[in-house]
């Protein structure tokens, strides 16, 4: 069944415009398609956010809060629905689909506690001499029109990050959907407006990088929250210039396994967590590195593992690997794997693809320098390295161009420490995998895996601005 992705423009949902055909991956059939933007829906987007952001700036947190609660049940009640169009449009498994819904529905949910949460200061400017006599007030006031990019790995829930926190922060919201997943992205916007999200809060654009471009560019747009690769993040703050930023950005997320591991744990996690949405996640596990006296049990251990995981149908509901997003993408973690194997690395399973569907890699020992290390492979595909010293895999993750997220496995709190502070990624995930998560802890990275920090209460503070008031001659202590 073909699903017509419309799009929201100044108040109304249109098909107007050039489509674009969007073929499943695991199909090859057109699964939906799109009107793209022209320029005059960018202007008219952007003169409609404009006129209307005080209209959403004015209305209550409660209102704001009581929205998003609705929008969380609704996502538990279509998550069927929704698990199927990410199956379709881009090969995810219903199974994870159907986690990825679940969490836009915690998302709301957390969204709509922030909401509640937003505030501001009695500030102590009596505490000063120059102070006294006066007080002084601050409050978190929206910025007005936030534009939010969103990726194709986990399209509903960065979008309900997104534009769930903006609504909570009271901003109207211009949505760029990514090209793989336009009814995705519709379904859920509907599924907003569904619960009565004032139709002035949301529009949504489907288009490319030149459609993302303009809208990063115009002058009404106040934010921008932007998921995906470096290289386009670096193009996003170009375009932008002189607007407020939260970019999430890519990682070669790796993850520790010392000798005091529980190696049957450690190889089931990463063979679990590297391999789902077939790797294609900036935090999937792309480089486990094993203490080398525990380096060939660990192998045999992963490699049993991942020989269980199941390819196949992503509707089915037994399938934990389905297809990746096109055939490009499968065929670099085949050329990839070669790549290292030419350069002496092992190549105990996989190195193929059939169509997107890539076969779960495994590339055991590669070059410190091959690309399967150093660089970002966003697909079914996990190095294996052993390493000696903990201070020396320390300073071989920190040497690398991205700091995302990493997982450790080890008993010994001195170890845990030392990585908390010493490893420089945003996030350390113990007795995990590097692919982990709870939506409402602070999530983002440092050098090329991004700045800010995407979870509810971190974007709200990048979605407001701090208003001042402050009255002369007026104190609750005093003027002396």
């Amino acid at each position: 069944m073909l699903e017509e992705a419309t799009a929201l423009v100044a108040g109304s949902w249109t098909a107007d415009g050039p489509q674009r055909e969007r073929i499943g991956p695991y199909t090859r059939q057109v699964v939906s398609r799109a009107p793209q933007a022209s320029p005059e829906d960018i202007r008219s987007a952007c003169a409609f956010a404009r006129t209307h952001a005080g209209q959403v700036a004015r209305l209550s947190p409660a209102s704001r809060a009581a929205v998003l609660e609705r929008a969380a049940a609704a996502a538990t009640g279509r998550r069927q629905e929704l698990a199927r169009l990410l199956a379709l449009e881009l090969g995810k498994p219903v199974k994870d689909g159907l986690g990825e819904i679940d969490r836009v529905a915690d998302t709301f949910a957390v969204c709509a506690a922030e909401a509640r949460r937003i505030g501001g200061e009695h500030l102590p400017v009596a505490g000063w001499a120059r102070g006294a006599g006066n007080t002084a007030f601050t409050f978190r006031a929206p910025l007005g029109v936030a534009l939010a990019i969103t990726p194709f790995n986990a399209p509903a829930n960065l979008l309900a990050h997104k534009l769930g926190a903006s609504f909570a922060a009271g901003n109207t919201t211009i949505v760029k959907a990514p090209p793989q997943a336009p009814a995705t992205s519709a379904a859920l916007v509907a599924l907003l407006l569904d619960a009565e999200m004032p139709t002035p809060a949301v529009q949504l654009l489907h288009g490319g990088g030149d459609v993302g471009a303009a809208l990063c560019a115009a002058d009404e747009v106040a934010v921008i929250s932007f998921t995906g690769s470096p290289a386009t993040g670096a193009a996003v703050a170009r375009a932008a210039g002189a607007k407020r930023l939260v970019l999430e950005l890519g990682g070669n997320a790796a993850t520790i396994v010392c000798e005091d591991a529980d190696l049957a744990q450690a190889a089931s996690v990463c063979a679990r967590t590297g391999y789902s949405n077939s790797g294609q996640s900036c935090i999937s596990v792309q480089r486990v590195y094993v203490h080398a006296s525990r380096y060939e049990e660990f192998l045999g251990l992963f490699e049993e593992r991942v020989r269980a995981l199941r390819i196949g149908d992503p509707l089915d509901p037994a399938t934990d690997i389905g297809a990746m997003v096109d055939e490009e993408a499968a065929q670099r973690v085949v050329d990839w794997a070669a790549k290292a194997a030419a350069d002496g690395a092992r190549i105990p399973l996989g190195g193929t693809r059939e169509g997107a569907t890539a076969a779960p890699t495994i590339v055991a020992g590669p070059d410190p320098d091959a690309l399967v290390v150093t660089h970002e492979v966003f697909g079914a595909l996990v190095a294996v390295l052993p390493y000696r010293q903990f201070d020396e895999v320390i300073g071989t993750l920190n040497s690398g161009r991205y700091g995302l997220q990493a997982g450790l496995f080890t008993q010994d709190i001195g170890r845990i420490i030392t990585a908390w502070r010493e490893l420089q990624v945003g996030g350390v995930i113990v007795n995990g995998s590097s692919n982990y998560r709870l939506d409402h802890v602070p999530f983002g990275g440092v050098k090329d895996s991004g700045f800010g920090r995407e979870t509810p209460s971190s974007m709200i503070e990048d979605y407001t601005q701090v208003k001042t008031l402050l009255l002369r001659g007026v104190s609750v202590w005093g003027e002396d």
